[in-house]
């Protein structure tokens, strides 16, 4: 199983939230560089990044410099997601470097593009589907949608074959320290034959084991590595992920 550690970036600094509350953040530092090297000196083979200023329409400027700087700095393939909304943001973001782009209310506003875009960049987009009670919520998390998170996900299949994976989000899991849902991962992991990212809620070593066990072919880790509940050495040795 992949491991995805997480690194938030809000005006180019590395925050958490709780469950996508701007209210509820938590600030880890300055330079998020910092985190990204920890996280390769304990065994990250990628990162995940999540830029949470575009994705509630902010200036995403600090963002982007700052997962630029991370690319550079540690060679490593990383994902981002947030505010991934048109093709010119797409082309920009792919030329900084990072290996895949997380789109998230565009997959369920505006299927066909997404699909357009897939199929123009084969491999490198991914859909972030992030679920509230299993139906679609969009534009960081601030709506909820009337659309069940697995009839998204069968549509976008249906629609190309070039999604990159599906990073699934159970919201109400996420920054909770909770565990995740893995009977919805289970369901979701059944619906498409697309690779699933499991994220939000993965707690202890035991979550990775189970994830595991699911044959979940990845996994994001957050706050559970910031706040010390977890070693990423020890999550990375579970999931065999060298």
């Amino acid at each position: 199983m992949e491991i995805w550690p997480a690194i938030d970036l809000r005006h180019g600094k590395p925050v958490r939230l709780k469950q996508g509350d701007y209210d509820r953040q938590t600030v880890f530092g300055d330079d998020p560089v910092e985190f990204a090297k920890r996280w390769q000196d304990a065994g990250a083979k990628r990162l995940h990044l999540v830029d949470l200023d575009a994705a509630r329409g902010d200036d995403p400027q600090p963002n982007r410099e700052a997962a630029k700087r991370i690319v550079q700095a540690t060679g490593l393939p990383c994902q981002l997601g947030g505010g991934v909304r048109d093709e010119a943001t797409i082309e920009l973001l792919l030329s900084v470097g990072l290996a895949r782009l997380v789109v998230g209310s565009q997959a369920l506003k505006q299927p066909e593009w997404f699909a357009s875009m897939c199929d123009r960049y084969p491999g490198k987009l991914a859909a972030g589907i992030d679920a509230r009670d299993g139906m679609v919520a969009t534009d960081g998390w601030l709506e909820t949608s009337t659309t069940p998170a697995i009839e998204l996900a069968q549509d976008l299949r249906e629609r190309t074959s070039n999604i990159a994976a599906i990073i699934y989000t159970d919201i109400a899991r996420d920054g909770m320290m909770s565990g995740p849902n893995f009977a919805g991962l289970a369901e979701m992991a059944s619906a498409t034959d697309i690779p699933l990212v499991a994220s939000g809620g993965v707690t202890t070593l035991e979550d990775v084991r189970q994830l595991v066990e699911m044959k979940m072919p990845a996994a994001i880790i957050g706050r559970s590595l910031y706040d010390g509940a977890m070693k990423l050495e020890d999550v990375v040795e579970i999931a065999s992920d060298h």
